[in-house]
């Protein structure tokens, strides 16, 4: 289909866009364009006027700061996939921006876009939880950061006020740390994604992060799994167990044409066993 008809204007700052965000209804933030674009489309989200922020300057990029690992909103998922820090230092978020879509995705989608649409099968989500990375957010009333845990609310539902911009991400380097989904052949979002990231003190488990994707409204972290790690030796029956309590108690599991929820259910234990496994591999 053919979008409504739209006002089209660039930004050239983070403040510029707040101020742009702030000037009346219907205005909507635009840089690779691969969630809005398509619900434009389909009119399910007829904005008046779009704002591209893909160029504003600062807003891409991968850096090492103060021993923490920064990313910009508008970094695009090929460049997460492909740099060298992430490579060398966060290799699970690179290999999980690797499997998000098509080159064409890859090459235009942003990482921030990715995380303001939160989709319940977004490969970001589930990597940044087990990371346990910050969302640096700037709006009106200055800056602020929120946990991805607490970032992450429900479905299409995230911790972002309507004239709030997310500036881009931090997290702490961290290489005992892996991702595993079972994709749609497709669009390769997750049918079911899981993300681990171990802690590793002599052999023994000091503190896990397991999160989920895919399978449910949104995001999540897999508390029960965490416990079952937590203070044990990393072994293959530790996993086995932990892995097999993986889901339980998520009422509500998603069913479409893609897989039925009872089919979801039994693969969130498979790909939690896979993730912890990539994980304890680089421990």
């Amino acid at each position: 289909m053919i979008p409504t008809s739209f006002d089209y204007a660039r930004a050239t700052s983070l403040d510029d866009a707040i101020a742009r965000l702030g000037a009346g209804d219907g205005v909507k933030l635009v840089a690779g364009g691969h969630s809005l674009i398509p619900l434009m489309k389909l009119r399910l989200s007829e904005p008046t006027t779009l704002i591209d922020i893909a160029r504003i300057p600062g807003l891409s990029g991968i850096k090492e700061k103060d021993g923490k690992i920064e990313i910009g909103a508008a970094t695009t998922h090929h460049a997460v996939a492909t740099a060298a820090l992430l490579r060398d230092k966060c290799v699970a978020l690179a290999e999980t921006a690797e499997t998000i879509g098509d080159p064409q995705v890859r090459n235009r989608g942003t990482i921030g876009g990715s995380l303001a649409h939160a989709d319940p099968a977004a490969d970001y989500p589930a990597i940044l939880l087990a990371l346990d990375a910050e969302i640096h957010i700037k709006g009106k009333g200055g800056w602020r950061a929120v946990k991805a845990a607490d970032f992450f609310q429900g479905l299409f539902t995230v911790d972002l006020q309507p004239e709030e911009i997310i500036a881009g991400v931090q997290l702490k380097p961290q290489k005992a740390a892996a991702y595993a989904k079972l994709h749609q052949r497709a669009s390769h979002f997750a049918i079911v994604g899981v993300a681990a990231s171990l802690d590793v003190a002599g052999g023994t488990v000091s503190a896990a992060r397991v999160a989920l994707t895919g399978a449910s409204t949104h995001a999540m972290r897999l508390a029960n799994v965490e416990a079952a790690l937590a203070g044990k030796a990393l072994s293959d029956d530790t996993i086995a167990a932990a892995a097999a309590v993986a889901g339980d108690g998520i009422d509500d599991i998603n069913a479409d044409i893609h897989a039925s929820a009872d089919y979801r259910r039994a693969m969130i234990k498979v790909f939690t066993r896979r993730a912890l496994e990539g994980a304890r591999a680089r421990a």
